[in-house]
């Protein structure tokens, strides 16, 4: 990038208007997870996080998790046809399985393609989200490239009385959803329990191509493609007085998708993630963990329908006749992890972190894989250290697969703090992505005997909590090697390489009620293969793009608004089909009834603007939410 580039877009992050590292300005002491697998101050975490607290979703009153995510530092995302369709995340330009993605604490996506189902993860059952940019896999192993996304589901309060939470809402494109939950807790013990669901109509997925009507997603369907799923979750916890602490989670998803295919237009899918962990205080400045969890995801496609519905004659019970008849392919897949973990402090300032991973994957599907199943072990360690104003975190991680062999990954992190609140960052980092079993054991025939994706990133960051003011700016360069693409014949091959640099920025505050967020992103996701297409952004990666939010409190009253901007982008990687650059525009206010009682409002895309993340694949017009709350917590 040219100085001037990175000056004007230095400056323009710092003038827009989320708390520096996203954490609301009255938050005391905040304290985040995922960057050192530890609870963690912020102030002491040199790794770059934007945390989205559960006072921020229900402000911006967001219909997905893609939503909540679209424009922050960083972030893309490429969806195909609105809620509920398919959605892909693009952290920092890397690939859409370049980040990982855990809830609570368990890692979460499909076994065969390594991808979460974002559309799929029920907004309402978030309580924050924490969001940590860079290479992570000298702590987490495979796929942390672009970084690590943790979501935490709703949780009950020690100490708190029985208190129902209910919502309903209607919407545009007939979208409905409720949900209706209940938490508290004893002295030593928390809980929580909520079921919810979310419907709409949806609109056409994919339209027709306009250059000679050819078909854009190789079919041609115009009608429009409903989305429905439902939801659950139970989540608590006991700390006895000795420090010992037991928790467990659970929540689950299922829902049916329709779309546009030719081979198939629906299917109906389920996700199901489940957690426990055990901490123990073995003796002082010794904590030591066990946590044991399990991902579930089920996949049944369908073409033209689940089949036939008719009733028994005697019973009139409901009988679906031959649904086999219609399916025309599945995929289960399982994700089993268990860690062991210690935390030691070594002295005032000093902490050790240490532990071992271990993780089977089991695949089964109407087609035949040459290999369904393959287990991982890590053994990682991180150095913590803060001597006056100087910070050193260093980290390495050694992961044994039996498929791709043996893998050695590491980070080391500085930070200097001025005083005033300002501290400059550097750091460098490798990660990797280990192929799938569709990259490797697709059955094209024999194992390709892919390399994993290799990644290194350089890193510079400054960032200050100066007053009602925070704000952060980081630079940085990864180079990613051996990218899995596909050759003439289809088969998957190490054969590409990129260098992305990028610069991002998100500064905001909370005073007299105004709520202040802004980000900015700017990236160069170029590819360096030495090919044809030397020198070509990667593609569904804009390489600018920005987004603000600001709320007024009016007393009984909250009003607010965001806007989002993208440049353009191309849809493949030869660069021949562009995607238009556009922003989009919504409006949003709530009323508050009582402490209780509330009624929230949303206009999304409020000028009606057309625009596509993804070639020929439809998005939403203006549309229109109306939501009633019940919320007698603080919460």
């Amino acid at each position: 990038m040219k100085k001037t580039l990175l000056a004007t877009a230095l400056l323009s992050s710092i003038a827009s208007a989320h708390a520096a590292d996203g954490v609301a300005g009255d938050r005391l002491d905040p304290v985040v997870v995922t960057a050192n697998r530890a609870p963690t101050p912020l102030d002491e975490v040199l790794a770059p996080v934007t945390v989205i607290s559960r006072e921020d979703i229900d402000r911006l009153q967001p219909t997905s998790v893609q939503d909540l995510l679209t424009g922050l530092p960083g972030v893309v995302m490429a969806n195909t046809g609105g809620i509920g369709q398919q959605t892909s995340l693009f952290m920092r330009g890397t690939n859409s399985a370049h980040t990982l993605v855990l809830v609570d604490g368990v890692r979460v996506g499909t076994v065969g393609a390594g991808l979460p189902a974002y559309e799929q993860l029920p907004v309402e059952q978030i309580d924050h989200i924490e969001i940590v940019r860079g290479p992570r896999s000298s702590l987490y192993g495979s796929d942390a490239i672009g970084g690590v996304i943790q979501i935490f589901t709703r949780h009950g309060e020690a100490g708190q009385p029985p208190a129902p939470t209910v919502s309903v809402g209607t919407g545009s494109h007939g979208y409905t959803q409720g949900q209706v939950g209940v938490s508290g807790g004893t002295t030593h013990g928390w809980y929580n329990a909520s079921l919810g669901g979310q419907y709409t109509a949806g609109i056409n997925a994919c339209r027709i191509g306009a250059a000679q009507g050819s078909k854009g997603c190789f079919t041609d369907e115009p009608d429009d493609d409903a989305y429905r799923t439902y939801n659950g979750a139970l989540a608590g916890g006991y700390r006895w007085d000795d420090g010992t602490e037991l928790t467990g989670t659970w929540m689950r998803s299922k829902g049916t998708i329709e779309y546009d295919g030719d081979f198939q237009n629906l299917t109906r899918r389920s996700q199901q993630v489940a957690g426990a962990k055990l901490g123990v205080d073995v003796m002082a400045g010794w904590r030591m963990s066990l946590a044991l969890g399990q991902n579930q995801d089920r996949a049944d496609n369908y073409l033209n329908g689940l089949g036939k519905t008719v009733r028994d004659p005697v019973t009139f019970a409901p009988i679906v006749t031959d649904p086999d008849r219609y399916r025309v392919g599945y995929l289960y897949s399982r994700r089993n992890q268990a860690s062991w973990q210690n935390d030691v402090a070594l002295a005032p300032g000093q902490t050790l972190s240490a532990g071992v991973d271990l993780q089977q994957e089991r695949l089964r599907s109407d087609t035949d894989y040459l290999k369904d199943r393959r287990d991982n072990t890590g053994v990682f360690a991180l150095y913590q250290g803060v001597f006056g104003p100087h910070e050193i975190q260093l980290s390495a991680r050694h992961d044994h697969n039996d498929q791709f062999g043996n893998h050695t990954t590491g980070s080391a992190a500085y930070g200097f703090a001025f005083g005033q609140g300002l501290k400059v960052t550097a750091s460098y980092g490798s990660a990797f992505h280990a192929p799938t079993f569709n990259d490797e054991y697709y059955p094209y025939g024999a194992p390709v005997d892919l390399k994993p994706e290799t990644s290194r990133t350089a890193e510079i960051g400054l960032s200050a909590h100066q007053g009602i003011w925070h704000w952060a700016v980081n630079a940085y360069q990864t180079k990613v090697d051996d990218l899995i693409a596909f050759d003439a014949a289809f088969l998957p091959v190490n054969v590409s390489q990129a260098r992305i640099r990028g610069l991002e920025g998100q500064v905001g505050a909370d005073v007299d009620g105004w709520h202040l967020r802004g980000y900015a992103t700017l990236q160069q996701p170029k590819n360096r293969d030495a090919g044809v297409q030397h020198d070509n952004l990667l593609a569904r990666r804009p390489e600018r793009t920005a987004r603000v939010d600001i709320d007024k409190d009016l007393g009984a009253f909250t009003l607010g608004g965001s806007v989002y901007a993208a440049g353009y982008s191309y849809d493949d990687a030869a660069n021949t089909t562009r995607l238009g650059g556009y922003a989009t525009a919504d409006l949003r206010g709530t009323w508050h009834l009582d402490s209780a009682w509330s009624v929230q409002g949303r206009v999304a895309n409020l000028a009606d603007k057309r625009y596509e993340t993804a070639a020929y694949y439809n998005q939403l017009g203006r549309t229109y939410y109306l939501t009633v709350r019940f919320t007698p917590t603080a919460r």
